[in-house]
């Protein structure tokens, strides 16, 4: 009775079913009680987001004479980004970076662990749980260090690869910084894909079973479309959380060799502070804003078609 009822509303009644409650769940009331968190998010939020934009379109540097007489410059900065062939080297870096050690590594990898784990015995599970989560914990520069260590000449790498002169970090700079990120933060997804499996309804894993659906059967027609949500949403937090890392690039390779692993975040900290260019560094930082707010909208589309 309640599928036949629920079938009787349009979809527009649902979204003004979904209005009225809104407005039934908002209380003026409570105003004065969430005026902290607003003041909080106004101060450590919104007003360095709006400072950056204003420095974005100045010629600030950190050292010289527009250090302390800066002034507003217009259209220059945009245009001087537009044109800066080493930004659109930059971005494309980003995105190799984010596509192949986020959403291919992190979640591919992620998920592959949380279903082994599912079946695995308790012992092994711990340990490799154990062992994966050590390495998300490791402060960024001691993972950067490690990873340094392991890719230089004389490193564990070149040793297992029979090649114990080669320093992969020149050979092969991009993919090592991706295999490092990956390593070090896909504890992150393989969490959150775990929790998602626990949730899952066993009985209907458990009738495909019976009707003899093989195991990647399982996993592509049920398990993976009832996790969509959960993919989505670890999507969207491991690009984010991904697409200011600084610190793990900075220590293995500095951005080089040359400009080989100069990602967005890496330039923009050239540019500011071995340029002293902090307008233009502002400008650059309002394009990682820009570039994250375009991966938010397509994750957040993509988990918005899935409910309607």
């Amino acid at each position: 009775m309640a599928s036949i009822a629920e079938s009787e509303f349009t979809e527009g009644e649902f979204a003004d079913l979904g209005r009225r409650h809104d407005r039934i769940r908002f209380d003026a009331r409570t105003l004065p009680y969430l005026a902290p968190g607003i003041v909080l998010m106004a101060v450590l939020f919104i007003a360095p987001i709006l400072y950056a934009l204003y420095l974005a379109f100045t010629n600030l540097e950190l050292a010289g004479f527009h250090a302390a007489s800066y002034s507003f410059t217009g259209l220059d900065n945009p245009r001087r980004l537009l044109n800066d062939s080493q930004f659109s080297e930059s971005t494309r870096l980003t995105v190799y970076f984010l596509v192949f050690s986020t959403i291919l590594g992190q979640t591919v990898l992620g998920m592959s662990l949380a279903l082994v784990m599912r079946r695995a015995l308790a012992p092994l599970r711990v340990l490799v749980g154990a062992v994966v989560v050590l390495a998300w914990v490791l402060p960024e520069v001691t993972a950067g260090f490690v990873w340094y260590a392991f890719a230089q000449p004389g490193g564990t790498l070149g040793h297992v690869l029979s090649s114990p002169n080669e320093n992969y970090l020149s050979t092969f700079p991009m993919l090592m910084v991706c295999i490092a990120n990956t390593w070090r933060n896909v504890a992150f997804s393989m969490l959150m894909f775990s929790a998602a499996l626990r949730n899952l309804p066993t009985e209907v894993i458990e009738a495909a079973e019976m009707e003899g659906a093989s195991s990647l059967r399982r996993l592509v027609r049920i398990v993976l479309p009832m996790m969509r949500g959960s993919v989505v949403t670890n999507l969207l937090l491991v690009t984010l959380g991904n697409l200011s890392t600084f610190t793990l690039v900075w220590v293995m390779t500095q951005g080089g060799p040359g400009t080989a692993t100069s990602i967005l975040p890496v330039y923009m900290y050239l540019v500011s502070f071995s340029y002293n260019d902090l307008g233009y560094g502002s400008m650059i930082g309002l394009a990682v804003i820009a570039l994250g707010a375009l991966f938010s909208l397509t994750y957040a589309y993509t988990l918005r078609s899935r409910l309607t």
